[in-house]
């Protein structure tokens, strides 16, 4: 029989940016490859696109494989109960739907690499950052959320 008093043994956390193509896909695999042992990690956009194909490949630079990955709607995930929902970008601070009082919202932006114009080296080197800058925030979870109590 299983014990039903015991909290459950990981915390669902949404990574929420516009497209849902690039900083919350990035999130997500880091997330799981870094955290998946605490982290139940998913991400969704507020008007979805596609996952960007230069993401995919940094992240396989780093030894990440998100190439499964697609984007969703916020609405298409709205059966799960989420712990905490960060947003990755203003836009989807501003824009993104009310949620239970019981989930936690956080804002943590990170620079866009798929706005930025230039030479392939200046734009590769830019998700390279992004991606790099998405990890060092990843490994400092679920501390920073206050999420210690949920171990």
């Amino acid at each position: 029989m299983m014990d039903m008093s015991k909290k459950k043994e990981k915390i669902n956390v949404l990574f929420v940016c516009t497209g849902n193509s690039c900083r919350s896909q990035i999130a997500q695999g880091w997330a799981r490859h870094l955290k998946g042992n605490v982290i139940e990690a998913y991400s969704a956009g507020t008007m979805p696109g596609v996952v960007s194909s230069r993401a995919t490949e940094a992240m396989a630079e780093a030894g990440v494989d998100i190439s499964g990955h697609t984007s969703k709607h916020i609405d298409d995930l709205a059966g799960i109960e989420f712990d905490y929902i960060i947003t990755l970008c203003d836009s989807a601070k501003h824009s993104c739907p009310a949620f239970p009082a019981l989930v936690k919202v956080i804002h943590h932006s990170f620079f866009d690499p798929t706005s930025l114009i230039g030479t392939p080296e200046q734009v590769k080197s830019a998700f390279r950052q992004t991606r790099d800058k998405i990890k060092q925030f990843i490994e400092t979870l679920p501390e920073t959320l206050g999420a210690e109590d949920n171990e």
